[in-house]
Formats: structure tokens, C-alpha cells, sequence
């Protein structure tokens, strides 16, 4: 059982170096708590996911690149995530506007620096799923 997450929940990236508040925009029909529902589908970057402070993944070709130039002193750069496909969620059978809603426990790959985005406080406490 998982909490439903909706607008405004706190994220963080696991090679961020601050938290990121997630914007519902993929339904405005479903609220829980005033707030809309968060779905596998609200993951763009710029629109759903502010950027998570700087990036220290060396996965990531700036940072990489930044840690070269600096002699292999690890230089975090601006972080420029890239969702890896849609959040995974162990549940996927509560459905909003015909897409899986997300729980608290969903995590979400990052293409570009290969952290994983992981859901630290879901905006709202009172619907479980």
C-alpha cells in the first residue's frame, strides 16, 4: 500500500544536491487533498521536475567533462535531468484519466547522470492505495 503523491510533492535525485517539488500537470480532474494527483506521466523536466540543484554523477558527460578539467576533483554541474521512460510504480491498478496514479513509493531513472528520483514527502498523508 502506498500513499497517493500529488502536486507539490518533495523529490530528490540521488546525485542532486537539493530537493525538487513535483508539478501534477498531466490531469486536473482528480484531486486528493485539494491538490491534483500526480500520474506516471508527470515527469518532464522544466515542467513537472524543477532541476535538483547541481548534478555529481559522472555519468553525466558535463560533470565528466568538469572533474577532467579540474584534475579529477569531482566539479558538480547544473543538473539537466532526463527521464529514463516513465515512473515506475509498484502500483499501477488505481488509474486516473486511464493512467496509473503515483504512490509515494514510485521512482523515476535519470538518462543523462543515472540517478534515480525517489519520492521523500508525497504533498498529502490521508489517501492510501
Amino acid at each position: 500500500m502506498g500513499i497517493l503523491t500529488v502536486s507539490g510533492a518533495q523529490c530528490m535525485c540521488s546525485f542532486g544536491t537539493a530537493p525538487s517539488n513535483l508539478m501534477a500537470t498531466s490531469q486536473a480532474t482528480c484531486l486528493a487533498e485539494g491538490k491534483p494527483v500526480a500520474t506516471i506521466k508527470d515527469m518532464q523536466f522544466g515542467v513537472n521536475l524543477p532541476p535538483f540543484g547541481m548534478c555529481t554523477s559522472l555519468a553525466n558527460p558535463s560533470v565528466a567533462a568538469a572533474t577532467a578539467a579540474a584534475l579529477g576533483v569531482l566539479t558538480p554541474q547544473p543538473c539537466t535531468m532526463v527521464p529514463a521512460g516513465p515512473w515506475v510504480s509498484s502500483n499501477t491498478k488505481v488509474l486516473t484519466g486511464g493512467c496509473p496514479c503515483l504512490t509515494n513509493d514510485a521512482t523515476l531513472m535519470c538518462g543523462f547522470g543515472a540517478g534515480t528520483i525517489k519520492i521523500m514527502v508525497p504533498g498529502q498523508t490521508k489517501v492510501l492505495v
